[in-house]
Formats: C-alpha cells, structure tokens, sequence
C-alpha cells in the first residue's frame, strides 16, 4: 500500500512539476484514475510554435491494475468562442484488455559502441486499442509490368491511437527514463491480460 500511496503522490508531484495548468491537469487525471492504484506514469510536456503564438500541450499517461488512462490538455488563443486564452482537457480510459498493440522505438547514437544499459537519445512509445485506425490502398498487381489486367485493390490497416516522443535533448534524461519504464510496465501489464478475462 505504501508503493501505490507514493506512486499516486509522484504523480501528482510529476503534473505540478511540469507547470501546466497543474490543478486543472490533476483535477481531470485524478477523476479518471478514481480510487484504482497508480503502477506507473508519464507525464510528458509539448512546446509547439505557431504563428506567433506558443502553445503548449501536455499528455499524462497512468496504468493501474486493470486500465490504461491517457489525458490531453492543450492550451488555445482566444477566437471567436472566448475573449480570453482557453485549455481544453480530455481523458480517456482504455481496459487493459483492449490494448492491441505497444511499440517502442529508440533512437542510439554510435550504436557500434552500444553498451547495455545506455539512456537512448530519444524513444517513441505508439500504444494503440482500436479507437483510431488508418488503412492505406493501393492498386494490386501481379508483378508482370506488361499485365494491364484490373487485380484489385490492396492495403494495409494501422492502429495508431497515441504516438508519443521524448527526447534527451529537448525533455531531459529522465524523461526519457520514465518513459522507457512506462512502455516496459505497459508491455508487461498487457502481456499479463488473457482475452476474455478480467484482473
């Protein structure tokens, strides 16, 4: 109980520390963690360039026992609907089971001197559930450049729900390191979870 105790107060310490709105950014990840113990997390600041403007998005990832919870809050300029700067948060929780799929990529440099253990220079954690999918067509043809025969269609379909980089340079080395830990709690989590089961 003193693990789940301290990984919800890092968490809450992790939002407050990257200075995004943090009590609305909690108030949002709290209501959807609700009573479930926190695992892991990753909190994760974007700063993007605009025009003239800046915004900034934050993305905050939590794994509890049986579901993964992502949360997006994004800043925007006043317009039409507001006077004033606005942000927009959402939350959406995702049952362990139906996660489909977790890809981590990294980025080494001079990978001929690699050694085990090595922080990577940046990684990119693809986590998807089929709530957003993407099927690229093409025409299928048999190989023969002479053939003018109609063979149909052919493509592939891409889960691709939530893409996230961290890099050493722009977020810091322990960034990187916690989302190296989140992928692996992630991966495990779901590796642990049979079809057609609960935890």
């Amino acid at each position: 109980m003193a693990k789940t105790s301290t990984t919800t107060q890092g968490l809450r310490a992790a939002i407050e520390r990257s200075g995004y709105y943090p009590a609305l950014v909690a108030e949002a990840v709290e209501a959807a963690v609700g009573g479930d113990p926190v695992a892991s997390f990753l909190v994760h600041q974007e700063t993007t360039f605009d025009s003239n403007e800046v915004r900034r998005h934050v993305t905050v990832l939590v794994l509890t026992g049986t579901r993964f919870i992502v949360s997006h809050t994004d800043e925007q300029p006043a317009d039409g609907t507001s006077s004033s700067p606005y942000a927009t948060t959402s939350t959406e929780s995702v049952k362990l089971e139906r996660i489909s799929s977790v890809v981590l990529s990294r980025v080494v440099a001079d990978p001929e001197s690699y050694t085990p253990g090595t922080l990577p220079r940046e990684v990119v954690l693809t986590i998807g559930w089929g709530a957003v999918a993407r099927i690229d067509m093409e025409p299928a043809n048999c190989g023969d450049p002479n053939c003018e025969a109609d063979h149909g269609y052919t493509g592939s379909s891409t889960v691709d729900d939530l893409s996230l980089r961290v890099s050493e340079a722009g977020d810091g080395p322990e960034t990187v390191r916690q989302a190296l830990a989140f992928a692996q709690s992630l991966s495990e989590a779901t590796a642990a979870v049979r079809p057609g089961t609960t935890r």
